[in-house]
């Protein structure tokens, strides 16, 4: 291959421009996927937005396995070249990246000059100077590719030490070309072209009112001056303000009636009361595990089941309660958990409220 003296590569070209958009397209797609699955807390979109970037690595290494292949079937040409100048460009540990220009004679081909950039151990840097001439090898068809040999072969090391290059004039080859402020653009426009194609595949998952064809809500928070709530695909909360309590009359239906308004087929799987929080974990659509309305608690019983727990339990000084409602039994069954300083005890109730066993510590 005939190489003319100073003649830089060609880079930017449509190829790479092209690949430089597809990857920014890749990136911004997988990161708005991403994201937005774990929004909506839905696992398909967290999953894509991982594999993404994984299968396009995986199609870029394969597409570009020939290319490589033949690159790594060229066998490099060794010459001598001699430091046109050099510059150490950073770097806090013993290797410092030094950028050299160099002037490469080869012994069968044109001369040329090319910039490198190659680390070098700090100990080895008064080694090299400038008009100081050093063993290099580059591929014959990427001479922008020059690499500086530290260890040469005898035969080299000697011509080294009493040969001569002359200059070459001319602008220098990079080894490191850059894509350009166009590249730029192009990748960072795939980028934006990639996230909005997310948000237009997957609008009906990000925005619509329901998620999917389940029919559950999605996620929602609302509050007012006495109390907050959030509801999601899965789980609803209520908590109340400073001063109240579930207990007090009609809290609990009204905060229970919050969480499935709108919503009159969906069951729970539990349902967790506190004296100012209260927690339904609802049943998948569709699943066959037990569960039940949780508008069918026996709100007027909870009050006295919560105090009986409280006096009949013998537990000392209770400090907190907590009431849960479930169906894993066939049937709704209601513990309350007693908690103070000398203890815990539990009472345990039908869908009725009517008490079937205690135990205490």
């Amino acid at each position: 291959m005939t190489i003319a003296a100073g003649a830089p590569p060609t880079h930017n070209t449509p190829a790479d421009l092209a690949l430089g958009f597809l990857t920014g397209g890749v990136i911004g797609a997988s990161l708005t996927v991403f994201i937005g699955g774990c929004i909506v807390e839905r696992a398909p979109l967290i999953v894509t937005g991982l594999v993404l970037p994984a299968v396009y690595g995986l199609v870029f290494f394969l597409a570009t396995l020939p290319r490589r292949a033949r690159e790594a079937a060229v066998v490099p040409r060794t010459a001598l070249a001699v430091i046109e100048s050099l510059e150490a460009v950073g770097g806090e540990t013993s290797d410092v990246p030094v950028r050299f220009e160099l002037s490469v004679a080869p012994d069968d081909a044109p001369a040329f000059r090319v910039e490198i950039r190659q680390d070098v151990n700090l100990v080895e840097l008064p080694d090299y100077r400038v008009r100081g001439v050093v063993v290099v090898e580059y591929p014959p068809d990427r001479p922008w590719k020059t690499r500086i040999v530290k260890r040469p072969t005898p035969q080299w090391e000697e011509r080294a030490a009493v040969g001569q290059v002359d200059s070459v004039p001319g602008p220098a080859m990079k080894s490191d070309p850059t894509g350009g402020c166009f590249g730029g653009l192009l990748t960072l426009l795939g980028l934006l072209l990639g996230a909005v194609a997310v948000l237009v595949l997957f609008r009906a998952d990000l925005f619509d009112s329901h998620e999917g064809d389940s029919g559950a809500p999605r996620p929602s928070v609302s509050s007012s001056s006495s109390s907050t709530s959030v509801v999601t695909s899965a789980r609803g909360t209520v908590t109340l303000g400073p001063g109240q309590s579930m207990l007090d009359e009609g809290e609990l239906r009204k905060a229970v009636e919050s969480l499935t308004q709108g919503a009159d087929e969906r069951q729970a799987l539990t349902v967790v009361v506190q004296d100012g929080l209260l927690t339904v974990v609802f049943s998948p659509t569709g699943a066959t595990t037990a569960a039940f309305d949780p508008r069918s608690l026996p709100y007027d019983r909870v009050p006295g089941l919560v105090e009986e727990a409280r006096t009949t339990l013998g537990v000392d000084s209770p400090q907190s309660w907590q009431l849960t409602a479930d169906g894993v039994t066939g049937s709704l069954t209601l513990r309350v958990m007693v908690t103070g300083g000398g203890g815990t005890g539990m009472l345990e109730a039908d869908a009725r409220g009517k008490v079937l066993r205690r135990s205490g510590s």
